[in-house]
């Protein structure tokens, strides 16, 4: 399971990666061309496509790494019991929120495919894809973390920062 695990933390973080240095080119693109005139239209829906694969890519890292909201105050505060049934709680509530709204984004996925966005004239299927990624990635987390909470042992709390592999 380890092995799984690094495979899709390695995939989330080449995503990560992507979309970010396209975000990267993109804002650059914009403030150059603003420089000496004026930017092109199809940087403001590229920018804006970016961060949504950025969002998409990182839902998951940052459910592992406790990064995503969460209410510790309450979960650390418990005895050590009650604080584990609540995280693997929140992990089972997590997994099923995102079970019930994968076929509902795979619907807006497949409505996106007659639809082109303005000024990149690109397929909207490709842009929605990214609110269908997100909720995978979610699921998958969710999965892993309930995994290693009832298969190994594990605590559950967030993978710290010098952990992260």
């Amino acid at each position: 399971m380890k092995k799984a695990e690094a495979i899709i933390v390695q995939m989330c973080r080449a995503g990560i990666g992507l979309s970010f240095a396209v975000l990267i080119v993109a804002v650059l693109t914009q403030v150059l061309t603003r420089t000496f005139g004026s930017s092109p239209v199809w940087t403001e829906e590229l920018t804006r496509y970016a961060l949504l694969y950025t969002a998409a890519f990182g839902a998951g890292l940052s459910l592992r790494s406790g990064e995503l909201v969460n209410v510790d105050v309450l979960s650390e505060s418990l005895p050590d019991r009650w604080s584990w049934l609540l995280r693997l709680l929140c992990a089972f509530l997590t997994l099923g929120l995102c079970a019930f709204l994968i076929g509902p984004a795979w619907k807006y996925v497949s409505i996106g495919a007659f639809q082109t966005s303005p000024a990149m004239s690109l397929r909207m299927d490709f842009v929605h894809f990214s609110v269908f990624l997100l909720l995978v990635i979610l699921f998958l987390f969710s999965v892993l973390r309930i995994v290693a909470m009832v298969v190994f042992a594990e605590d559950g709390r967030p993978v710290q920062r010098e952990d992260i592999s």
